[in-house]
């Protein structure tokens, strides 16, 4: 793609550590802060290996790019604005990172219809939607066994069935690692 963007996120660790991507305009996107996933990234444990993760509502791909670059061993991005993903896949060739997959389509429709378990699972939805909510019950069916959330929000929605493992605000924004409680997964 040879289009120009004035957008950019900068790969904060790992193998893409300091690399600076691309992505367009588009309404609702806004990348997570480099002190948040950070924060996030710590909590992790800073490495990814051999983990399965999925990047839904993608946006400029930080958090996916973030795992894939911390050697997770398959990232798949969720993605319905056609130019949006297109930069994912733009920005997937630069770095050449054959662990990451890009998928144009609904989130929504994504959870009902993969058959695929994750390990880790990133949600930053459109800031004012209701897609958390909509999301959260969808997410046990696809969990491996000690899978975590993470999840950003301006208010949570009810989380019954999940417990926060640690949890974090910056502005307006509110962010947490969650894991679905025993026996409700």
């Amino acid at each position: 793609m040879a289009a120009q963007f004035k957008n950019q996120v900068r790969i904060i660790g790992g193998d893409y550590k300091r690399r600076l991507l691309k992505f367009p305009d588009a309404e609702g996107l806004r990348p997570t802060p480099d002190r948040v996933r950070e924060t996030l990234f710590n909590w992790l444990g800073q490495e990814c290996t051999n983990l399965v993760c999925l990047d839904l509502f993608s946006g400029s791909g930080a958090l996916g790019f973030e795992a894939a670059s911390r050697n997770a061993r398959r990232v798949v991005m969720v993605e319905r604005a056609k130019n949006v993903a297109a930069s994912l896949k733009d920005n997937q060739a630069l770095l050449g990172a054959a662990n990451i997959e890009v998928i144009w389509g609904d989130a929504l429709r994504f959870l009902d219809t993969t058959s695929e378990r994750f390990d880790v699972v990133f949600l930053d939805p459109p800031f004012a939607s209701d897609f958390l909510a909509q999301v959260l019950p969808k997410l046990p069916r696809i969990l491996n066994e000690g899978a975590v959330i993470y999840a950003e929000t301006a208010n949570w929605p009810d989380r019954e069935g999940w417990e926060i493992v640690k949890e974090g605000r910056a502005g307006q924004v509110k962010y947490a690692l969650l894991r679905a409680v025993r026996g409700q997964s």
